[in-house]
């Protein structure tokens, strides 16, 4: 299961993700920063992999037009990227759950704000 980070998310996710998530990758590494929305979910949807945002533009696009890609919301404030990481590797089997159901479209993952990590 491949994971496409967004630009709202740090790049070091996919190398710290990389075991777990073999294939993931970021939208720098696709030039896709500062890109519409539509190109970046086109792209999560070609390479089909989950689409993983803070961005709320994500949710409500998710909810109008439904999967592909399926989105991945994470409702974690300003959380660092280690304690996303460790967010992300604690549902792995809620993500692998989500990518298989072909009626859903949208997962949203909360944790604590609060502990160590940086961006």
């Amino acid at each position: 299961m491949k994971l496409l980070f967004d630009e709202n998310l740090s790049r070091r996710l996919v190398e710290r993700l990389a075991a777990s998530f073999p294939g993931s990758t970021h939208v720098d590494d696709l030039r896709l920063r500062g890109r519409p929305d539509s190109e970046v979910r086109k792209a999560a949807a070609d390479q089909a992999a989950l689409l993983v945002t803070k961005d709320s533009d994500f949710l409500e696009l998710s909810l109008l037009h439904g999967a592909p890609p399926k989105v991945v919301w994470l409702r974690v404030g300003n959380a660092g990227t280690e304690a996303i990481a460790e967010l992300l590797l604690r549902n792995k089997s809620r993500l692998e759950l989500f990518a298989a159901n072909d009626s859903e479209a949208l997962l949203e993952l909360s944790g604590e704000t609060s502990g160590s990590g940086s961006s």
